[in-house]
């Protein structure tokens, strides 16, 4: 699993430096086009998840610890928690972007039915896998409701009402929207509520989160250690990524508004990663001078770490059973939902009792990516060596980049 991983993250890599080389001043352009603003607010929503809020805390001190893992001795432990959720690993995100917006239109690799099965499974293997980082977190952060380790059945409730309510969700475009407007708002509300609660003491203040923030720089001087894996717990996070990239891709290439290639690249790199770098900041804060998180402020990022579930879930259930014409239209409400709830519940079971695994699905995720540049090179290679722009029914249309804003 190790060589594939490698071999998927080499050739992404070097296919996003062809990208920039090629088509570096290619203006890009999506079917739903909105301002970059827009766009800018689009992928910071499309990039959150549960493990975003609960993870951090968790990790923090494994990653402090030298005696058990030394190879994390290049940095400290802020830079590692940065460098396994924000900027390099957002190129990855901006390839599947290029390519759905510019490339797949003309080659329509994800069309062949085998080949959107195969894409299907990996959406809905990556939607159950994120009701289990849940479901695995909930006995940290709710301890009063458990021994703090064991996984009680209370848990598996509330997540079972959460895939429901995920479910319902779905059902209605409008319910998907509002929820993704709330996840980023109530994610910066926490962000403020646990800033204050961090640096707004008599023992803290502003300098000590300018400090706390300046231990990021040392990421970017060691960058060069987080492209490859560093032990198989960053494995994990690495096919972890390649299992969203694809869904990401598809979902952000809708909205590129013109921007260029390398305009893309930048904005997918670097914006989204600003309020994860403040976030993981006052999480290191707090860990590293050991200040209780047990009650309110767990308690609160729980909220927000179920709603940014409800939000990932519904909008991957909708794009799956629209894929697979397994609609409420065609089904009906009912059977709709509780089709879905069944296959989402049962799933998540099978992740919890490691039937199942990511890398599982981040290797399948890696197939398809290969295959595609196999199926380019032997049957479409002088179509798509002869682009120079996105497609041409791609065409601006500003009322709907008006009623975007």
């Amino acid at each position: 699993m190790t060589t594939w991983l490698t071999i998927g993250i080499l050739f992404t890599f070097a296919a996003i430096a062809f990208v920039i080389y090629r088509w570096g001043n290619v203006e890009c352009i999506g079917v739903t086009p909105v301002r970059t603003f827009t766009f800018i607010a689009i992928l910071f929503t499309s990039g959150l998840d549960v493990g975003l809020i609960m993870f951090p805390l968790t990790e923090f001190a494994g990653y402090a610890d030298l005696g058990a893992s030394p190879e994390y001795g290049f940095t400290n432990p802020l830079a590692i928690e940065f460098g396994f959720w924000a900027f390099l690993i957002w190129a990855f995100y901006f390839l599947t972007c290029f390519y759905f917006c510019v490339i797949e239109p003309r080659v329509k690799f994800f069309e062949i039915p085998l080949i959107k099965f195969i894409n299907n499974l990996v959406i809905i293997g990556t939607c159950a896998f994120t009701a289990y980082l849940l479901l695995t977190n909930l006995p940290w952060y709710l301890p009063e409701m458990g021994d703090g380790e064991t996984i009680v059945s209370s848990f598996y409730l509330i997540v079972f009402v959460i895939i429901a309510a995920a479910v319902y969700s779905s059902t209605s475009i409008r319910y998907v929207r509002l929820l993704s407007l709330a996840s980023t708002w109530l994610f910066l509300g926490l962000i403020v509520l646990m800033w204050a609660g961090a640096f707004m003491s008599k023992e803290s203040g502003m300098g000590e989160f300018v400090n706390t923030f300046a231990l990021l720089g040392d990421y970017f001087g060691n960058i060069h250690h987080f492209v490859l894996p560093i032990n198989d717990y960053h494995e994990f996070y690495l096919f972890w990524w390649f299992a969203w990239s694809i869904m990401i891709g598809q979902f952000t290439a809708r909205f590129v508004g013109g921007m260029k290639t390398y305009q893309v690249l930048i904005a997918m790199m670097v914006f989204p990663s600003l309020p994860i770098a403040v976030w993981f900041t006052v999480l290191y804060y707090y860990s590293a001078n050991e200040i209780a998180t047990t009650g309110f402020y767990n308690l609160a990022m729980v909220m927000v770490g179920i709603t940014f579930v409800v939000n990932s879930l519904d909008s991957l259930i909708r794009l799956y059973t629209d894929n697979l014409n397994l609609t409420v239209e065609r089904f009906g409400k009912l059977k709709y939902i509780v089709g879905n709830i069944v296959l989402m519940s049962s799933l998540t079971l099978l992740f919890q009792l490691n039937f199942l695994e990511i890398q599982w699905v981040g290797a399948l995720a890696i197939g398809l990516i290969l295959g595609c540049f196999g199926y380019i090179f032997a049957t479409k290679y002088s179509k798509v060596a002869a682009i120079e722009r996105s497609p041409t029914e791609n065409k601006i249309d500003f009322s709907k980049i008006e009623l975007a804003n």
